[in-house]
């Protein structure tokens, strides 16, 4: 097994910032029920749980080209590019590339800046990607760093809203963000706000969901100030955005909501 399993603590401690996050928090209950949040939940633990079948440590070495399309269709930044990931070289490089970046020995800014180098994506979506194939086979051990989480270019997403001032999520270096944006999301994970997506379990996966809807809920309301009302009727309702970014649409039984 690798080493480096979380984030390293240096830099300072982080607090999540209460009143807003509970202010956001109440917006986000107003366009997600219960019923909702456990279906999507649900989904989340399908789709860690396809992850680890696919890509545990003793079946990614027989992962063929079937299986990487069959992971790569349910993250949202991959699923239309998986030609483009997998690109001219034989599947085997993309598989060794992935055993290396869950599995490889080094700490896992490292092992993710490698994957990166390696992979037919640009930098953010690379990373983006290498966030989820690192989350969702591990989902206690890592987490996320899609851009609805944090953008390091634009410096936004729902991190920036749901930490203290005080804490910088900048780093010098993708692998050296995605330690710091991990310090903060598990900072998250043990909040009261979270908690309350975890209405049947989920753990760090109830977290994924929180996140999603605070960016939709901060989505809505920039886009409801800059664009017009016909544009913003194209954003889907959350629970359907929500599913969208997490890759799980196609998981959801189609009596769910959204």
């Amino acid at each position: 097994m690798s080493g480096g399993a979380g984030p390293s603590t240096l830099g300072g401690t982080v607090a999540v910032d209460v009143p807003t996050a509970r202010e956001l928090l109440e917006e986000v209950h107003k366009r997600i029920d219960r019923e909702q949040i456990t279906a999507i939940v649900h989904e989340l633990e399908l789709k860690s749980r396809l992850f680890a079948e696919r890509l545990g440590p003793d079946a990614i070495r027989d992962a063929d080209e079937t299986v990487l399309r069959e992971v790569l269709g349910c993250v949202f930044v991959a699923r239309r590019r998986a030609s483009a990931v997998l690109g001219t070289r034989p599947a085997s490089e993309l598989r060794d590339a992935i055993n290396m970046l869950l599995y490889g020995d080094d700490a896992v800014g490292e092992r993710l800046e490698a994957f990166c180098g390696k992979v037919d994506l640009s930098g953010l979506c690379a990373a983006e990607l290498a966030g989820e194939l690192l989350h969702f086979t591990q989902p206690d051990r890592y987490w996320l760093c899609s851009r609805f989480v944090y953008n390091a270019q634009t410096r936004t997403g729902a991190l920036p809203l749901l930490v203290s001032e005080d804490f910088d999520l900048e780093a010098d270096g993708t692998g050296a963000g995605y330690e710091r944006a991990g310090i903060a999301i598990r900072s998250l994970d043990d909040s009261a706000e979270t908690s309350s997506f975890r209405v049947d379990g989920g753990g760090t996966l109830a977290t994924d969901l929180f996140l999603v809807c605070v960016y939709g809920v901060y989505m809505n309301t920039v886009l409801g100030l800059k664009m017009s009302q016909e544009f913003n009727s194209l954003i889907p309702p959350l629970p359907q955005l929500a599913r969208r970014l997490l890759g799980t649409h196609r998981m959801a039984p189609t009596t769910a909501g959204g």
